[in-house]
């Protein structure tokens, strides 16, 4: 039996504000499920033979459903730096002159917040809200570092070895 893996991992700035839809959800129930789409632009950079900076920019269509598109409509805005795991999907569609054509998708899976919350982001008792965070998080690619972090506080500094106590040579140890 073979084996197969479809996943995706990207870290990039949001192209535009995310679009959010509602889908029918089950008749019984009335309830709808969220979708958001916006795109994620990833930009490598390297020098060319001649030593000159070049920059190659990639778009990528992002969906995220349910709870991830809960996510994207509080948080996610046009430049927002994201982390994105998920899966690659190709679809096809007809356009409105009855072409058919074919997109590529990323589904997400995981959507991370690199950037800091903005003033505007907050909810309605005035306190600012943590995303939800799926119970298992994978570990980032090697050398990941999110923009967010704080510094960690001061050590002290060492003074050196210190003079034992009048009473600490008074155990019962044999050393």
């Amino acid at each position: 039996m073979a084996t197969s893996l479809n996943k995706v991992m990207l870290i990039g700035n949001v192209g535009r504000d995310p679009e959010i839809r509602y889908l029918e959800g089950n008749s019984a129930t009335g309830a709808q499920t969220k979708v958001a789409t916006f795109t994620l632009a990833t930009t490598e950079r390297y020098r060319d033979r001649s030593g000159e900076l070049r920059e190659n920019t990639e778009w990528h269509n992002i969906v995220a459903w349910r709870n991830s598109a809960d996510t994207a409509e509080k948080f996610v805005r046009k430049g927002t730096s994201l982390f994105i795991e998920g899966k690659l999907r190709t679809r096809s569609y007809t356009d409105q002159s009855g072409v058919k054509k074919f997109t590529t998708e990323i589904v997400v899976d995981n959507l991370q917040l690199l950037s800091p919350r903005r003033p505007d982001q907050e909810d309605e008792q005035g306190a600012f809200q943590q995303p939800a965070q799926p119970a298992y998080q994978p570990a980032a690619p090697a050398g990941f570092q999110p923009r967010a972090e704080q510094p960690a506080p001061a050590q002290p500094a060492f003074s050196g070895p210190q003079a034992p106590a009048a009473d600490e040579g008074s155990d019962d140890l044999p050393f």
